[in-house]
């Protein structure tokens, strides 16, 4: 990605997640041990997707993706994330935090569509069982997967891109962990309106769309299964999208309070906050509800190390 810095600044100053000095040492310890749960636990739920056939299905096909997403953007701005707990002054070139920018934005755009995908999956497993082998064969979920990818690449192009032309003249001082599109636009010395107009027509299609097929599709999961009358069934059908329920309300609910706009200092403070949990605690919480509410992971789990003592 050839990044053309036309403003004065080449190099941004992370300030962090705080600039207590007696917080630093602790608060490294703790998203360290939090990053390498991240790392372990999704790529444990990645390795017993693989090994074990029974989770061969379009469900665990869309959560192995999930999982390797998660371990993706968390590469992408934890590890210089804990070296500002470490350093006086955490610098990031130009290029770094275009670059940054870009992935963050392209792996949780992609994590937004892959969430809607599994929706319509729960969808067509509850509502649609005797189709769901056709509607959701491998070319299929396929599909579905590169659509997520190519549209999570055509939102973080456009939003890198928009911020690229914009001019930083001034201060180079970042109020975050992480390049994120607020407090660039607020080093700005140059309008921000366009930008600000495209962020807003971005997410707002991100969330419109998203959000509505996962509305209908639980819409109409749950009008299907009001009308299920074994306890069997409902069962089998409140464990299909339990977990996916929690996950969606994790994501977007953190996701949608850390993007609205901050006004003050006060309200950065508040973002950098819910920044955490969106972007620290959420995967690192991915495998352990898909492990605990599922019987699936579960019996795989025991299968897998059945093999390993033996």
């Amino acid at each position: 990605m050839a990044v053309k810095n036309d403003s004065s600044v080449t190099e941004f100053i992370l300030v962090g997640l705080t600039d207590q000095p007696e917080l630093q040492l602790p608060l490294f310890f703790l998203f360290l041990v939090n990053y390498v749960l991240t790392v372990l636990g999704n790529l444990s739920l990645i390795s017993l997707i693989c090994l074990n056939s029974h989770l061969h299905t379009p469900m665990y096909f869309f959560l192995f993706n999930l999982s390797f997403i998660d371990i993706c953007y968390s590469f992408v701005f934890t590890p210089k994330m804990l070296i500002s707990f470490l350093s006086e002054r955490n610098i990031i070139s130009f290029k770094g935090c275009m670059t940054q920018l870009f992935f963050f934005c392209f792996f949780v755009n992609s994590e937004c569509y892959v969430l809607t995908a599994m929706a319509y999956d729960c969808y067509v497993a509850i509502c649609k069982p005797l189709l769901y082998t056709v509607t959701m064969s491998p070319q299929n979920c396929s599909l579905l997967m590169s659509g997520s990818f190519m549209m999570g690449f055509a939102g973080a192009m456009v939003h890198t891109g928009s911020m690229i032309g914009l001019a930083f003249c001034d201060s180079n001082i970042i109020n975050h962990y992480m390049c994120d599109i607020f407090p660039l636009l607020q080093l700005s010395c140059s309008s921000t309106y366009a930008n600000e107009l495209v962020i807003s027509v971005i997410v707002g299609t991100v969330v419109v769309v998203s959000g509505i097929i996962i509305s209908i599709s639980y819409a109409l999961m749950l009008f299907n299964i009001l009308h299920i009358s074994s306890t069997k069934g409902l069962s089998k059908a409140f464990s299909t999208c339990s977990s996916h329920i929690i996950m969606v309300g994790l994501f977007y609910g953190f996701g949608l309070l850390t993007h609205i706009k901050p006004s003050s200092a006060g309200s950065v403070d508040q973002g950098k906050f819910f920044s955490v949990f969106y972007t620290n605690v959420v995967p690192m919480l991915n495998p352990v509800i898909y492990s605990l509410r599922n019987t699936d992971v579960k019996l795989a789990l025991k299968k897998t190390l059945r093999r390993i003592t033996n």
